[in-house]
């Protein structure tokens, strides 16, 4: 049974950094591609960044582009997104997805909020 786990969300005023951690398990993590994506209340999920599975291919999002970093861990099967100079429009539900072709696998979500 695959299990995606993220954690590291929370409260951070503007111009602060959080950094978020995802934990997967029940699959052959170094064979799968990771996205972080997020949702903020009443819009669509988007993709905020994306590492390839052996991590030697990051692909971000413009408008974190420069701000926020991807990574992974395979040996610890985790996937990271710190995130810098936080704004309030990054304020959103942060999910871990797995994938490989077309089968893939969603984490709960972890909520980032940016307020003052």
């Amino acid at each position: 049974q695959v299990q995606i786990v993220e954690s590291g969300g929370g409260l951070v005023q503007p111009g602060g950094s959080l950094r978020l951690s995802c934990v997967v398990s029940g699959l052959i993590f170094n064979k799968y591609a990771m996205r972080w994506y997020r949702q903020a209340p009443g819009k669509e999920r988007e993709m905020v960044a994306e590492i390839t599975s052996v991590g030697d291919g990051k692909t971000y999002d413009g408008s974190v582009k420069g701000r926020f970093t991807i990574s992974r861990d395979n040996a610890k099967n985790s996937v990271f997104l710190q995130m810098t100079s936080l704004k309030p429009e990054d304020t959103a539900v942060y999910f871990c997805y797995a994938y490989i072709g077309l089968d893939g696998y969603w984490g709960q979500g972890t909520q980032v909020t940016v307020s003052s």
